[in-house]
């Protein structure tokens, strides 16, 4: 599922010829779901009635622009157009997941649709300082600090915590999900004998079809298990649109106007649910560039001695398809892809702790970011952020939050001569 695009479309190119050709209505669907706006009742296109009662976006492109990253807003008067707020207090709900703060939920709402109150406006502002690296090159980086205010429902509960988050690309999702659980279990156990300071352990969630707990994969914490679950938890959370897989609307009970407005459940039907996953697994992720490139070379090198790929993992296979899964392209089956993860969850610091534990994720921990395509995302983008919270503006801004496992790989790279440095960051462009 490797796509030779490497302009402004990168992230959308759909390997048409790789896919069973039964499949490309169902995709072809998928595709528009993903794109369209969607809407309040009454409307006369029924695919698209479901937003609300309470949401933050009205489409996934809202904060996928082009199926790729989000950002932050850059300062306090700025709306947050493609980020949201996480938010939980101690405890953990019947599924072992976050314990919703009582009056707002797990997340936080800005927008109603008419007669339902918008839950407040949350807004950044951002602390910045400076550092140093070997050479005298100097790098300012920045910290949001998250501000609420105008919130509908009284004061948040006392013990709030609460997690900033960026939408992440869409590519390459089907091909990891299709990775096997002990492939990525074993990468946990040789890290763990390894015992060089990276000990990365996976998530244990909530699979809501299979009613029971599995291996976590997707979203920031690796707090979802599959595709279809991760589209479905979007829809409910970010467009208040409910699924087989969330059925109903997170009405808090302080917000009665939510809970008062009735409609048929799930809005979005089994088939368009099933016909969003089919699109996501259907994108192609961007093949590499440059890689006969002697700097591109030699950044690859550094990459690996400065102990990154203990973490990023470059190459990774994806196994036999399960029996029963949808959608059964075989295509992703059997095959070695690169895409610089190790789909496991790693501490990486008090710098980027969010405080916030989710499943078996801690507070300071984060799922190793997959690396595919990430040197297109300042051309898919208009420019791009990196982290959960798009603090960084640059890989290197990336590179120098790192801390807790990585810290050790992050000073290898403060250490370096810009040469070696540069080299580096060529070698990260070219994938």
């Amino acid at each position: 599922m490797t796509s030779k695009e490497r302009g402004r479309d990168a992230f959308e190119h759909i390997q048409w010829s790789q896919l069973p050709e039964a499949d490309w209505p169902e995709v072809s669907s998928g595709r528009r779901l993903v794109r369209q706006t969607w809407v309040i009742a009454p409307s006369d296109d029924v695919l698209a009635i479901g937003l609300g009662p309470t949401y933050n976006r009205p489409s996934c492109l809202s904060c996928h622009p082009r199926n790729g990253r989000g950002e932050p807003p850059s300062s306090a008067l700025e709306p947050m157009r493609s980020m949201l707020v996480r938010l939980s207090i101690p405890g953990r709900d019947v599924h072992g997941g976050p314990k919703p703060e009582p009056s707002y939920g797990e997340q936080f709402n800005e927008f109603g649709v008419p007669g339902v109150p918008g839950e407040g406006v949350a807004g950044l502002s951002w602390e910045t300082h400076v550092e140093t690296l070997a050479d005298g090159e100097q790098v300012e980086l920045r910290r949001p600090v998250l501000h609420f205010r105008d919130l509908a429902f009284g004061p948040l509960h006392l013990e709030t915590m609460h997690s900033l988050r960026i939408a992440s690309p869409l590519i390459g999702l089907g091909l990891l999900e299709a990775v096997p659980e002990g492939d990525i279990l074993a990468l946990a156990e040789a890290q763990r004998v390894a015992g060089a300071g990276v000990a990365g352990v996976p998530n244990r969630v909530f699979d809501h079809r299979a009613g029971r707990t599995v291996l976590g994969r997707f979203g920031w914490k690796a707090n979802q298990p599959t595709v279809r679950q991760q589209i479905a938890a979007a829809l409910i959370g970010d467009m208040g649109i409910t699924t087989d897989v969330f059925p109903e609307h997170d009405c808090p009970p302080a917000q009665t106007a939510c809970a008062a407005v009735a409609g048929e459940h799930p809005e979005v039907s089994t088939a368009s649910l099933d016909a969003m996953t089919a699109y996501h697994f259907a994108l192609g992720v961007p093949a590499r560039r440059d890689i006969d490139d002697p700097e591109v070379r030699r950044g690859e090198a550094v990459f690996a001695a400065a102990g990154c790929a203990s973490c990023h993992v470059p190459e990774l296979r994806t196994g036999p398809l399960p029996a029963g899964s949808a959608p059964a392209f075989p295509v992703l089956a059997e095959q070695t892809i690169h895409p610089y993860t190790d789909l496991l969850l790693h501490d990486m610091g008090d710098e980027l702790a969010d405080g916030r534990p989710d499943f078996e994720a801690g507070p300071r921990h984060w799922r190793t970011a997959p690396l595919w395509g990430i040197g297109l995302a300042e051309i898919v983008g208009d420019g791009a952020v990196y982290l959960h919270d798009g603090r960084a503006r640059s890989l290197l801004e990336a590179i120098l939050w790192h801390g807790g496992e990585a810290a050790a790989a992050r000073e290898a790279v403060r250490a370096l001569a810009t040469s070696e440095r540069e080299a580096l960051l060529a070698f990260l462009r070219s994938l």
